[in-house]
């Protein structure tokens, strides 16, 4: 466990009724994550990697255990005011369709009452840090942007209270590779350069061990097993050792298929 940990869970469960039963999403899940750490969370879907995620903002309310943010229990806080001090990015990218680009990032600062000459500079700001230009997209509405535009969007409207956290679902799943690619290696330098604490749900272990400093494994709601790569491939538990295998079975398919069509 981190020793300055900003974040954790202990013994935090969540369950939901299917068909008359009880389904455990999150099993006795403890957790800690430093200040500053970029946090992978990783597993197949109906591992319970995203009610986790939605139950450190209460988007949904954990049946027992606790969930502490810089030793605060979230279950004390105020849920929507939990929520605008913690930055969240969706796959889909949830832009509102009818307002703009602008309005978009500038909702949260909006709704905290801050002027709106201060809102209208931190737009611009925020359009320049991920990489759009202003002029260009500041007026424009989410169905005239592309997958990748809209999720720099997004990303600019989670920065801009200046959260210490971002939760990110997903993030850049419904992208093309090449957009994929280069939105989070820009996010990555965007959590140095801030120095913000990120916790980012995925399926993909390349993108987990790419992008973040610690990978936690969960599968049908319990937390196998968490560390870097290399703590993680001395785990016993098959699961994560399957998991880490799959970039090494990918490439080796890839230089295979490359070398037979004599393109590698």
């Amino acid at each position: 466990m981190p020793d300055t940990p900003l974040i954790t869970y202990a013994h935090v469960c969540k369950s939901f009724a299917n068909n008359g039963a009880r389904v455990r999403a999150v099993d006795d899940v403890s957790l800690a994550v430093a200040e500053g750490e970029f946090l992978a969370i990783v597993g197949t879907s109906g591992s319970g990697k995203t009610t986790l995620l939605r139950l450190t903002n209460r988007l949904t309310e954990a049946d027992s255990g606790a969930i502490t943010i810089a030793g605060e229990d979230v279950s004390k806080v105020d849920p929507v005011t939990l929520r605008r001090r913690i930055g969240i990015v969706f796959q889909s990218g949830g832009l509102f369709p009818h307002l703009s680009v602008a309005a978009n990032i500038g909702i949260t600062p909006a709704l905290l009452g801050t002027p709106a000459d201060e809102i209208t500079t931190r737009v611009d700001e925020l359009l320049d840090l991920v990489r759009l230009d202003r002029s260009a997209y500041r007026d424009r509405l989410p169905h005239e942007l592309s997958g990748g535009q809209r999720q720099r969007i997004s990303v600019a409207r989670a920065l801009a209270a200046s959260p210490r956290i971002v939760l990110m679902d997903e993030p850049f799943g419904a992208l093309d590779p090449l957009t994929r690619d280069a939105l989070g290696d820009d996010f990555r330098a965007l959590h140095d350069r801030l120095k913000l604490t990120t916790i980012m749900i995925t399926h993909d272990m390349t993108e987990a061990i790419l992008l973040a400093d610690r990978i936690a494994v969960m599968r049908a709601g319990r937390l196998l097993a968490t560390g870097t790569p290399a703590e993680l491939a001395a785990s016993q538990e098959p699961y994560v050792t399957e998991l880490l295998q799959t970039p090494r079975r990918q490439a080796e398919r890839l230089r295979a298929q490359l070398a037979e069509r004599g393109t590698a």
